[in-house]
């Protein structure tokens, strides 16, 4: 039985020049808000931004069909993916305005599967240290309940 599933975005270029004129975390306050459109991966991928906080992000998504793998679970990339921005987004909400930055190292561990019957999953990213050139991170996805499902660290470099 085939299925579908269309996906809308907004310009990524114009949410990206709005928020250089925005710290981290008020530029993730916006797109929480409303008032900047997310990125084109999260809505092609179905997962959303939760909660920010000084080093913190929050991502959540509800695990479907349409990221199944072969084997019949989520595909591992959804978690990584997830992970990704948890972690990179934690380490943005440090930054002030005009300064970026980008995963220069990642990895992450699988402990259980995720299905389209685990329900809703959090991405959680915390910073660990904020450097001058250099960031690291930490995450877990968690459902409902708290167990773990992945987790992962990351070093991001920082862009001036």
């Amino acid at each position: 039985m085939t299925r579908s599933l269309s996906v809308t975005w907004d310009d990524p270029l114009a949410a990206h020049a709005a928020g250089r004129a925005l710290s981290g975390i008020d530029y993730m306050n916006e797109m929480i808000a409303g008032r900047i459109a997310p990125p084109p991966i999260m809505r092609l991928m179905g997962y959303r931004l939760a909660q920010v906080g000084e080093g913190l992000a929050v991502f959540e998504c509800e695990p479907g069909e349409q990221h199944y793998n072969p084997i019949g679970v989520v595909h591992g990339g959804l978690a990584m993916t997830l992970l990704d921005s948890a972690m990179g987004c934690c380490v943005h909400t440090r930054l002030a305005a005009g300064t970026g930055y980008t995963t220069l190292e990642a990895k992450v561990n699988m402990v259980r599967a995720i299905t389209a019957k685990t329900g809703t999953i959090r991405a959680t990213g915390r910073v660990i240290h904020l450097g001058g050139k250099t960031a690291t991170a930490e995450g877990r996805i968690e459902d409902a309940a708290g167990k773990l499902y992945a987790h992962g660290t990351t070093t991001c470099i920082i862009l001036g």
